[in-house]
């Protein structure tokens, strides 16, 4: 499972959770800090990522265009990095059948 992390996560998470997760990135090391959604969808589809974010439009576009790629959004708010961190690693379980199940585009955490 490789995550691609929004812009709007810290750069950080790519190095805390890369025992769970690895080989996933941040937008920034590839870029994509400034990309619009449809251009880090397309990313993300090309080069088999699950996107996390804290965007609703993520949500949004995979109800319309489906899946993949698949979304984890973080809904906590203004949360820390430690806090998304805490969520990611506590839930990793969820995700795994998240990634398994073709019947969800879109897994939300709080």
């Amino acid at each position: 499972m490789k995550l691609l992390f929004d812009q709007n996560l810290s750069p950080k998470l790519v190095y805390r959770m890369e025992k769970l997760f690895p080989n996933s990135i941040h937008v920034q090391s590839v870029g994509l800090d400034t990309a619009s959604d449809s251009v880090l969808w397309h990313y993300a589809r090309t080069n088999d990522f699950l996107i996390v974010t804290k965007n609703a439009d993520f949500s949004d576009r995979s109800a319309i265009e489906g899946y993949p790629p698949k979304v984890i959004w973080f809904r906590g708010g203004n949360s820390s990095t430690e806090a998304v961190e805490k969520a990611l690693t506590e839930n990793y379980l969820d995700i795994e059948t998240f990634v398994r199940n073709p019947d969800q585009g879109v897994l939300a955490l709080f």
